[in-house]
């Protein structure tokens, strides 16, 4: 079974994802982002979810993670029962 090394930030509102995304994509860290503004306890280590295996996860994070993301790219927002999250893989195994 795959594993991957991933991180998120996770947000209640799709806007909020897709702004956090754009802030990102102009420059901003995806760790002090995830600090500032991630729900999950995970936003203190800058959103770092370790390793973990495929199946893990929720699905809809599961599809993203272990999909067509390339490594070190930003997703867009992705939702789930927990609210939207922005997914960055570090590696995939």
């Amino acid at each position: 079974m795959p594993n991957a090394v991933a991180s998120h930030i996770l947000v209640k509102t799709e806007t909020q994802a897709t702004d956090l995304k754009q802030q990102i994509a102009d420059g901003a860290s995806f760790e002090d982002l995830a600090k500032a503004h991630s729900e999950c306890p995970s936003g203190k280590e800058g959103g770092s979810l370790g390793q973990f295996g495929q199946g893990q996860m929720v699905p809809e994070f599961d599809a993203v993670i272990f999909g067509d993301l390339p490594v070190g790219e930003v997703s867009e927002p992705v939702k789930t029962q927990f609210g939207f999250h922005l997914i960055q893989v570090q590696q995939r195994m």
